[in-house]
């Protein structure tokens, strides 16, 4: 089958490309690995319009459920490569499926950055973790830290706090950054405790996460018993899949874009946290913004070739 859109993304900008698409008449479909992508992590989202208080879950359900009604297809798998057939796109996924069309939004937005510490790798999944939301349940009445001093971190500490025994929050600086309102829930939650000027240099355990090394002593000591360990510190694109394609990206791998969102690769348009625009605010909202002007160009595009 052949579609006009091909939306590589799951999240905000996919879901908001989508229902633009839609609007105009255009056969999209949507392809992403984690339907609602890294919203779904947030536990609490209170500056998206409309929305004084809402889980990202809950908010991307909506995104979903807008896309999806009207008529959009919606793939939950992911994208292992992409190519080019003549004319068309081909878009393979790891459930073996191809899909084909005339034109790409590229919203696959970004993945965690690793703290690259010795047996980061080996204790993935045994006491590691990148996604709180994902693995918090599992601490319960625990001891954990976590990683970052900015909103992302903030975010993980808090949620954390209500599930785990005692969070740590680990700071490599001397200070917190991001969004007021998030600093004061942490700086006055009695079970998070922030740890200035400390960073991690390994995880020790063994088959699981049992003491992390620090780079300088707390309380006596430059090892940390905990439970758990949450790495928020940050994420990075990948566009990998792309790789034929040569797409333009600035000095820290993020896909250079034009005002209406096209990319240096014709046909292919990129929208949200994966790109340059915005002027590197990259949240929810400039996400939808940018996906919405991807599709309506991809619209205009098309349709000048008719």
């Amino acid at each position: 089958m052949e579609y006009d859109v091909l939306i590589i993304g799951a999240g905000p900008a996919g879901y908001t490309a989508s229902i633009y698409a839609s609007r105009y008449g255009l056969k999209n479909i949507v392809i992403g690995a984690t339907l609602g992508g890294y919203v779904t992590q947030s536990h609490k989202i209170c500056n998206y319009p409309s929305e004084k208080e809402v889980s990202g879950t809950d908010l991307m359900q909506k995104f979903y459920d807008h896309a999806a009604s009207f008529g959009a297809e919606i793939v939950n798998d992911n994208v292992v490569e992409v190519k080019k057939d003549g004319d068309l796109f081909v878009v393979k996924t790891g459930g073996n499926k191809e899909f084909f069309g005339k034109s790409i939004v590229l919203a696959i937005g970004t993945k965690p950055r690793k703290l690259n510490v010795k047996n980061e790798d080996e204790l993935l999944g045994k006491g590691i973790s990148y996604c709180f939301t994902c693995d918090g349940f599992f601490f319960r009445e625990k001891v954990v830290a976590v990683v970052g001093s900015g909103n992302s971190a903030h975010t993980a500490s808090i949620f954390l706090a209500r599930i785990a025994k005692k969070v740590y929050q680990i700071v490599r600086g001397n200070e917190l950054k991001g969004e007021v309102e998030l600093i004061e829930e942490v700086k006055n939650n009695p079970k998070i405790q922030i740890v200035y000027g400390t960073n991690v240099v390994e995880a020790l355990g063994e088959g699981k996460v049992e003491k992390l090394k620090l780079d300088a002593e707390l309380e006596g000591s430059d090892e940390l018993s905990v439970d758990g360990l949450f790495i928020e510190i940050g994420a990075e694109p990948s566009i990998g899949i792309l790789k034929d394609f040569k797409l333009e990206v600035d000095d820290n791998g993020f896909v250079k874009v034009n005002a209406d969102q096209s990319t240096s690769a014709t046909g292919i348009w990129a929208a949200g946290d994966i790109t340059t625009g915005s002027n590197g605010l990259r949240q929810i909202v400039t996400a939808c913004s940018e996906g919405a002007i991807a599709a309506t160009s991809i619209s205009k595009s098309l349709r000048s070739k008719l």
